[in-house]
């Protein structure tokens, strides 16, 4: 039993029994309206019109009987369905969100303060973990977006969408000398001990593959999931460090210095990830677009769908 049925039942009767009216009113053919009354019919055992040939005429006793409760259930619906889009767009509740720490210390902190200028009644939840992590969280409904700039790609049940561009930069004390080089090489790289990101954190896969590209090996040294880390170490000497650009504050890292490596590690995308199947509030959808404003609700329902 469902409501495309109920509804073929109530508007029938309110057409006077055509159902060449009532498939008009519920834009369906004639011949899906009468098969849905037939289905109906047959899950409930009991006929609810009295038939001419192939003509509807009336109600049957069962009939006049049952109609009263297929209409209090569809009114039921529609305060269902209104009570639904009531709670979706309240400008309360809870938002939880799922990233990585480079995502969750230097991508989200501005998006947030503006998100709380315009929500202040929306509590923000923070997850933090690895891409997998924040893949399972999504799986599991446990938060409403996940932002990484690697997410594994073998999840249908994910809509994921890239929003903001970034690329690597290499940091290095002042003074180093490979603040001599311009263009930054890879070969020259490839010199010095490094330190970088875990695997499969911030572009971590493009990093090993420019390296193997040119049939180099990468002097890795030490790995973190923190460019914090990675800048604390490359300051006491350890390394080169090689980080995302938003991770690096001139004014704050005032003792290091970041040279572009975009041209050798190629251009990233932060990515922003949901669960298909289920509608999201709408506070959710203006913090998409607040944090990548060319995110908008029209692209996200588009790849929910």
């Amino acid at each position: 039993m469902n409501f495309q049925q109920l509804r073929a039942v109530r508007e029938t009767v309110r057409c006077g029994f055509s159902l060449t009216e009532a498939a008009h009113v519920l834009q369906a053919s004639q011949s899906g309206v009468s098969r849905q009354i037939r289905d109906l019919e047959e899950e409930l055992g009991l006929e609810l019109f009295t038939r001419t040939g192939k003509r509807l005429v009336g109600l049957t006793f069962p009939g006049d009987h049952l109609l009263p409760f297929i209409e209090r259930l569809l009114d039921s619906g529609t305060d269902l369905q209104r009570a639904g889009q009531d709670f979706l767009s309240r400008r309360d509740g809870m938002l939880t969100i799922a990233a990585t720490h480079s995502q969750a210390r230097y991508a989200l902190p501005r998006a947030v303060q503006a998100f709380r200028r315009i929500f202040p009644e929306v509590r923000l939840q923070l997850h933090q973990g690895s891409p997998r992590q924040i893949t399972q969280m999504l799986l599991d409904g446990e938060v409403d977006l996940g932002i990484a700039s690697e997410l594994p790609s073998d999840h249908p049940q994910l809509a994921v969408l890239p929003c903001q561009d970034w690329k690597h930069v290499v940091v290095v004390p002042a003074g180093h000398a490979l603040l001599q080089e311009s263009p930054l090489t890879i070969e020259r790289l490839a010199s010095h001990p490094l330190v970088t990101y875990d695997s499969g954190l911030t572009g971590r896969a493009r990093i090993d593959g420019a390296f193997a590209a040119h049939g180099l090996e990468a002097n890795i040294v030490l790995t973190a999931m923190d460019a914090d880390v990675i800048k604390t170490y490359v300051e006491l000497g350890l390394g080169v460090g090689i980080i995302a650009d938003l991770a690096f504050d001139p004014v704050r890292d005032r003792r290091l210095r970041a040279l572009d490596a975009g041209h050798l590690f190629g251009a990233n995308a932060t990515l922003l990830a949901t669960r298909r199947g289920g509608a999201l509030r709408e506070f959710v959808y203006a913090f998409a677009s607040i944090f990548s404003p060319g995110l908008d609700r029209e692209t996200l329902t588009r790849s929910l769908a």
